[in-house]
């Protein structure tokens, strides 16, 4: 038996803000957009490397408030292109956590928290 991908879906309530967020300052990008017509909510896939993420207006999707971990080769670079961006909502930091990571924490606009993490420690956090 194998195990595949892992696709969180996160719950959104504003399409601006989301793109916001999710493309102009974490730098993901659209992979597809899907309404069943127009006026409908948003189901949106996003991808930045090997992290996909999914995006949904749709009340019975996801609930706000979520976490979701996704690991990232060098946190501290992911965390300088993102001050240099200069969102005006959030300008994160990195620590180092007592599991064997560093980790930058994330909140988007709808109370989900996102996790970028690097292993200090030869470890999978």
């Amino acid at each position: 038996m194998k195990f595949g991908r892992v696709t969180p879906i996160l719950r959104m309530f504003d399409e601006a803000k989301a793109r916001e967020f999710y493309i102009d300052f974490l730098g993901f990008s659209v992979e597809f957009e899907h309404r069943f017509e127009p006026g409908l909510p948003l189901y949106m896939g996003l991808v930045r490397d090997g992290a996909i993420i999914h995006l949904s207006e749709h009340h019975g999707d996801a609930s706000p408030g979520a976490q979701v971990r996704i690991e990232c080769s060098d946190v501290d670079a992911f965390q300088k292109e993102l001050i240099a961006r200069q969102y005006k909502y959030g300008r994160p930091g990195v620590e180092e956590m007592p599991w064997g990571t560093r980790e930058l924490r994330a909140h988007d606009p709808f109370g989900n928290r996102l996790s970028f993490w690097t292993p200090t420690d030869g470890t999978r956090g």
